[in-house]
C-alpha cells in the first residue's frame, strides 16, 4: 500500500504564488513516476503535470511557463510550484503515482486525497 499526502493548498489572488507539496509513504522505496491532476469545480479531473525519475517532464498547455514540477531527490515527493495563478486554476489539486512496479504489482495507480486551491480575481 502507498499512501500520497498533499499539502500547501490555499487562498490566493490572482497573479500570485503557491507551492505544493506531496509526500509518498507506504510499502516503497522510490517512485519512478509522481503527477498532479486537477478537478476545478463541476468538470472533469485533468493531468497538470507529471515528471519521471529520469526527468523527464510533460506539462497541460494551460500551465506551461506558469507551473513547475518538480521530484524530490528521494523519489518519494513531488512538488508544484505555481506562479502567475488565474482564477481558472481553481481546483482541487490531486497528487497520483503512475509508478511502473506499482502498476504491475498491484494493477492501479495512487491518488492523494486533494488539496483545494482558490484563486480570487
Amino acid at each position: 500500500q502507498v499512501q500520497l499526502e498533499e499539502s500547501g493548498g490555499g487562498l490566493v489572488q490572482a497573479g500570485g504564488s503557491l507551492t505544493l507539496s506531496c509526500v509518498a509513504s507506504g510499502s516503497i522505496f522510490t517512485l519512478d513516476h509522481l503527477a498532479w491532476y486537477r478537478q476545478p469545480p463541476g468538470k472533469q479531473r485533468e493531468l497538470v503535470a507529471e515528471v519521471t525519475s529520469g526527468g523527464e517532464t510533460k506539462y497541460a498547455e494551460s500551465v506551461k511557463g506558469r507551473f513547475t514540477i518538480s521530484m524530490g531527490k528521494g523519489q518519494r515527493s513531488v512538488s508544484l510550484q505555481m506562479r502567475s495563478l488565474k482564477p481558472e486554476d481553481t481546483a482541487v489539486y490531486y497528487c497520483k503515482t503512475d509508478d511502473p512496479y506499482l502498476l504491475a504489482t498491484t494493477g492501479s495507480g495512487y491518488w492523494g486525497q486533494g488539496a483545494q486551491v482558490t484563486v480570487s480575481s
